[in-house]
């Protein structure tokens, strides 16, 4: 099945999940959550999304996180706990739902462990589907600092996997190509340097709990849907 019929197969009408994504930046993750959303018509939540909702609405949760967001520090659980706490309970979320960077930790875990427990989803408790992205180092690195995009158009190439015609230069309007700062390889080494300390060992937290399935996240967008999919609609997403 390719992502393509994936999107476009008959629904599924049970409801599933929660469904947690986890990988190291550039394992795809983004990409899946987007597949998976649309498959099953159930919203996929951002911590970044909440958080820029709530300083919209002008919440005083939000107050207190946009102070702490302008002075270029990260918002502490105390302040993004409650959000997403808010954001889980609308009606949207009764069916499945897909956290997109949440949790980040295990003591983010603990505390998303306690609230499902708390309530019901669609009239039952539900356990989480965890699924991690593995993919190596090196592949990684390419994925990220291999990135190019046009300031024109917005489209974006790899110089290592899905290069322009012309070196640097986009397919559709011939202007030069760039490389974002934050795709540079002293910021990626850092990045994926941060992820090991902080976000890894929540693929042992799940692991121990029995709750982790691991895809392989060098094989193509179709493949790894796949997989996700089998994952999802087995017997991991309680259907």
């Amino acid at each position: 099945m390719t992502a393509n019929t994936a999107l476009n197969a008959t629904p599924v009408p049970a409801a599933i999940g929660p469904v947690i994504l986890l990988g190291a930046p550039g394992a795809g993750k983004g990409t899946q959550a987007k597949l998976v959303a649309a498959r099953y018509g159930i919203p996929q939540i951002s911590t970044g999304d909440i958080l820029r909702d709530n300083v919209a609405r002008g919440t005083e949760l939000g107050k207190k996180a946009d102070s702490v967001m302008k002075s270029g520090a990260l918002v502490a659980d105390d302040l993004v706990q409650p959000m997403v706490a808010d954001r889980l309970g609308r009606l949207d979320c009764d069916h499945g739902f897909i956290l997109d960077g949440f949790p980040r930790t295990v003591g983010q875990a603990e505390w998303l462990d306690k609230y499902l427990a708390s309530r019901s989803f669609g009239g039952r408790v539900r356990r989480p589907v965890v699924i991690n992205f593995d993919v190596g180092y090196n592949q990684l690195l390419q994925r990220l600092t291999g990135r190019r995009s046009c300031p024109v158009d917005g489209k974006i190439y790899n110089i290592y996997s899905q290069p322009p015609q012309k070196e640097g230069m986009c397919d559709s309007c011939g202007s030069p190509l760039v490389q974002r700062k934050d795709d540079r390889e002293e910021v990626i080494s850092e990045r994926l340097k941060e992820y090991g300390r902080q976000t890894l060992p929540l693929v042992d937290y799940y692991r121990r709990q029995g709750s982790l399935h691991e895809v392989n996240g060098e094989l193509s967008v179709e493949q790894v849907t796949r997989q996700t999919l089998d994952v999802i609609e087995g017997p991991a997403g309680e259907r």
